[in-house]
């Protein structure tokens, strides 16, 4: 590739290296410069432009980046539309990150222009999480380093779904354990499995002796796939009652302890073919702990060996209150942005595109943009299609990202997937804000954004309206919308959390010169 700054007369049919914005109007970085382009520069005093021109080998960045990620994208996940060069990959389901040993490396050490970055091996994911990033850092790079970055992938990366399963607890008892006790190792047991998409059997307490644990032991083999033991006290050796019970049982125990903390006390075996776990005694609390590094890995069908359990120390030390409260109540997000659609044609506006359409001094999709700006939110991602041009004037000046959506003329479900597309991965929800809603008060959008749960929508006199907050888990989903089919379609399958809003404007589009006055007269 050929990068360097060059005479107007020779930039035509190059990619301009970096944005421009002259008199308004803004050339993209990245932008294929026409004749058109050039005379405008021409006329503002350039006379000169850098760019970057590729070579007859060079593969342009979105080609490449959709090859790597096709090599890439094992079993249970999804290659996201590209932008700029980056293509993402997501999960289709709930599991675990499977990443080949040594595979991210190979990768990264082709060519300096060729990266990915993903989420820790064994990351437990949901539906819809970006679990990878393919980025080409120029805007081509050469077919021979490209063919080698894919022959790296010796084998891709992939899900390992959570199976359901039935898992069957017994409990131990001393003299002095309560029933309290017992009844809040079961609500947190139970919390644990059903999150892993399985079902808790809990068998009756058992006397902290072997022989009565050998019989709790084998009544859940009968009924269930995987067993734990809440042992009344701690398992500090191989001749206490835990393991030592289950080698009475002709079983053998994989492992006694393990390198991550809260954990240490865990106790991993085997009897007739099923798994048999001691838990930890931090097993009785909801925080994130060395268990749950177990049990995500087997409910995924996954083998665990005892070196499996040596490898968990790196990264072992875990936060003493990571997690909250197993689905006691709703999580907020933590790092909500948003979508602005300014796509459509407006037709029922009648001439003139109704965005650019004025209201109190300045257009309706600065006046949306604006909005998002002042509940504090981060720059905006600005969906265009029809007129893209004048739409991107009218917000010169602001600080969003623009997107164009090459289909939206096919309906909005179309212009909210290639929103979805550009969605960074450090967002972990986002607001969907409509452009021909100008007067959605700022207050509203920043509470939206801070609600707990899943779906959050506003909502006046009993009806429901935009702008609708969206969680990660459910892109998938959106990427799939055509045609007029807005996120309705998808709502049913999520929570729904409802918010007041502070007026009506939430349920105010303007959609003809009619709705346009009786605006103004507000």
């Amino acid at each position: 590739m050929k990068f360097g700054t060059v005479p107007l007369a020779q930039a035509e049919g190059a990619i301009l290296a970096h944005g421009l914005v002259i008199d308004g109007w803004r050339l993209a970085k990245g932008r294929v410069l026409t004749a058109v382009d050039i005379e405008i520069l021409r006329r503002a005093g350039h006379d000169k432009v850098m760019v970057a021109r590729l070579d007859v080998d060079d593969v342009g960045e979105d080609d490449a980046a959709i090859a790597l990620a096709a090599a890439l994208a094992g079993e249970g996940l999804i290659a996201l539309p590209p932008v700029h060069g980056r293509v993402n990959l997501a999960a289709t389901g709930d599991g675990l990150l499977i990443i080949p040993p040594g595979l991210v490396l190979a990768v990264n050490s082709v060519d300096e222009a060729i990266t990915l970055a993903t989420l820790p091996a064994h990351a437990r994911v949901t539906a819809g999480t970006i679990v990878a990033t393919i980025k080409i850092i120029r805007y081509g790079v050469g077919r021979a380093a490209l063919d080698a970055a894919i022959a790296a992938v010796a084998a891709p990366l992939g899900l390992a779904p959570f199976r359901p399963r039935r898992v069957a607890l017994v409990a131990t008892q001393l003299p002095g354990t309560t029933g309290k006790a017992l009844a809040k190792l079961e609500q947190v047991t139970r919390a644990r499995i059903t999150a892993l998409g399985s079902e808790l059997v809990v068998l009756t307490p058992r006397i902290h002796i072997r022989a009565s644990l050998a019989g709790g032991i084998m009544e859940g083999l009968e009924s269930a796939d995987l067993v734990l033991v809440a042992s009344a006290s701690a398992t500090v050796d191989r001749g206490d009652i835990v393991p030592s019970t289950i080698e009475l049982l002709r079983g053998t125990v994989t492992r006694l302890g393990m390198p991550v903390d809260p954990g240490n006390l865990l106790v991993l075996g085997e009897v007739d073919g099923k798994p048999v776990v001691g838990l930890p005694g931090c097993a009785r609390s909801p925080k994130r702990n060395g268990l749950d590094l177990v049990l995500e890995r087997l409910l995924a069908g996954l083998d665990v060996t005892s070196a499996d359990i040596a490898a968990m120390g790196e990264g072992g030390l875990l936060p003493e209150a990571e997690r909250p409260e197993p689905r006691a109540r709703a999580a907020v997000p933590g790092r909500v942005g948003a979508i602005l659609l300014a796509a459509g044609r407006s037709s029922r506006f009648g001439d003139g595109h109704k965005l650019l359409a004025q209201w109190r001094g300045q257009s309706l999709v600065a006046h949306a943009a604006d909005a998002i700006a002042a509940a504090g939110m981060p720059p905006p991602i600005v969906v265009t299609g029809h007129d893209s041009d004048a739409v991107r004037a009218a917000l010169a000046g602001r600080d969003v990202h623009f997107v164009d959506a090459p289909d939206w003329a096919d309906g909005m479900g179309r212009s909210l997937a290639a929103g979805i597309a550009a969605v960074p991965a450090e967002w972990d929800a986002v607001l969907v804000c409509l452009a021909d809603m100008p007067a959605v008060e700022p207050g509203l959008i920043a509470a939206l954004a801070a609600a707990p749960g899943a779906v959050v929508v506003p909502v006046w006199d009993g009806r429901r309206g935009h702008p609708v907050r969206w969680p990660r888990a459910a892109f998938a989903r959106l990427l799939e919308l055509s045609g007029d089919a807005g996120g309705k379609a998808v709502m049913g399958d999520f929570a729904v959390t409802e918010i007041a809003a502070p007026s009506p404007a939430c349920l105010l589009d303007v959609d003809t010169p009619t709705a346009l006055a009786q605006l103004a007269a507000t």
